[in-house]
């Protein structure tokens, strides 16, 4: 098992890797389009919108209702702005949203 997880890492690192080469906005789209389908590209885009109205105090159902995502993937949206490795609050703060 310990094996399977340091393989895991490597394939993850090697991801990041591969992100971190990226200079602008059209080359993330053309390597995320390539790498994810459009509904996986969507999902992801639909989550970052939640950290953002949450990040606002914006209320759970309105966020759900505007992003057509259940409640309960808002507040596990929020869960990881509020509790997770801090990249969500990162972010924020790059683009100026501090939460």
């Amino acid at each position: 098992m310990h094996h399977a997880h340091n393989l895991s890492q490597k394939k993850c690192n090697d991801l990041w890797e591969a992100v971190l080469t990226l200079k602008n906005k059209s080359e993330c789209k053309k390597f995320f389009r390539d790498l994810c389908t459009l509904e996986e590209i969507i999902a992801m885009a639909d989550r970052w919108q939640a950290v953002r109205k949450i990040s606002l105090d914006r209320p759970y159902r309105e966020i759900a209702k505007s992003l057509k995502m259940s409640t309960t993937t808002v507040a596990r949206v929020a869960h990881w702005l509020n509790h997770g490795k801090g990249g969500y609050r990162l972010a924020l703060k790059r683009i100026g949203l501090k939460k």
